[in-house]
């Protein structure tokens, strides 16, 4: 079982797929880099909460 996300998460990760979808890449580091350019975030924990919530729906996309 996995972890819950919070609504905050997916919010801020359904805006930014809304507005950058295509900026985003099924690579994790990569997302990282594009999370930090268009928004920030008070810590690095809620960054990578955001940019593996945004991965995992990139490869979801995908299939």
């Amino acid at each position: 079982m996995g972890r819950i996300k919070t609504v905050l998460t997916k919010r801020v990760t359904n805006e930014l797929m809304e507005k950058h979808s295509q900026d985003f890449k099924k690579d994790f580091n990569e997302n990282k880099k594009q999370v930090s350019k268009f928004a920030s975030f008070p810590s690095k924990k809620l960054r990578n909460i955001i940019a593996g919530y945004v991965t995992r729906k990139k490869q979801k996309e995908s299939d």
